[in-house]
């Protein structure tokens, strides 16, 4: 693995993180929030830089890439987010 692979799963870890914890501050304070309604929970509150790093990511690793870093029950809600920014 070189730098620039060690950086890009290090970015990915955290941002599949940060979205994995939004879900769940979502889950608690609305437990029955629509699949549209955590998409755009998690689009606010994550930055257009870091939208982009997890295109990237996703483009160059797969979705195997971000599936390593998130727990199952939040894994198909986040990579549909993030398919949902690649395509807008």
């Amino acid at each position: 693995m070189n730098f620039n692979e060690a950086e890009q799963t290090q970015n990915l870890a955290e941002a599949a993180t940060e979205i994995q914890q939004l879900l769940q501050q979502l889950e608690q304070s609305n437990p029955t929030a629509t699949e549209a309604q955590q998409e755009a929970f998690v689009s606010a509150a994550i930055t257009p830089t870091k939208k982009e790093r997890l295109i990237n990511a996703l483009k160059e690793g797969g979705q195997g890439a971000i599936e390593e870093f998130l727990d199952n029950p939040y894994l198909n809600v986040a990579i549909r987010i993030i398919e949902g920014w690649r395509n807008p």
